[in-house]
């Protein structure tokens, strides 16, 4: 059986940052936990990941990621893209199942073991089972609203909980 699981939207607004997630983890169609955090400060609180996938997979990645912020002295970027490089060409790597956002204050990517490292060009970006129902929603909002960049984390999530069965109303958002 195949473990589902996760919503994760990032969204950028005014020079604010905000990442939010869904608690459930589901096997089939059983949903397994319900409180589960997929979003975490690194790199002194300065840093936003968040992951979809496999948990063991993307705890594996997310410390090869923090390790490429020290390598790189917190440039973002270049962490991303020398992650995205060794998920490619190291042999353990490649069969990790999971993607990542990461996110500073300026900047925002999304990597996946395919070697995509991808900026957004609206200040959205998203993983997971709802992530294009969370997408849509965030597009709209952006669009249509003066809502801050948290709240519209907060209820595009929301939105998605209500439409896919893999994604909880147990809403984390993180802010930088």
């Amino acid at each position: 059986m195949k473990i589902r699981s996760t919503t994760v939207l990032l969204v950028k607004r005014d020079g604010k940052t905000a990442m939010a997630a869904d608690g459930q983890a589901t096997l089939g169609d059983t949903v397994i936990k319900g409180t589960v955090k997929k979003i975490r400060r690194i790199h002194g609180g300065k840093i936003l990941a968040g992951f979809a996938g496999s948990t063991a997979d993307a705890f594996a990645l997310l410390g090869r990621f923090e390790q490429k912020l020290e390598q790189h002295q917190g440039q973002l970027e270049r962490a991303a893209f020398e992650l995205s490089k060794d998920w490619r060409l190291d042999k353990y790597l490649r069969n990790l199942e999971a993607l990542l956002i990461v996110a500073s204050a300026e900047d925002a990517f999304l990597i996946s073991g395919k070697g995509d490292v991808i900026a957004s060009d609206d200040g959205l970006l998203s993983v997971g089972s709802g992530s294009m129902y969370a997408l849509a929603a965030s597009r709209a909002l952006l669009k249509h609203t003066d809502l801050t960049a948290h709240e519209i984390a907060q209820e595009s999530l929301n939105i998605a909980a209500d439409i896919c069965i893999y994604t909880n109303s147990n809403i984390i958002v993180e802010e930088i």
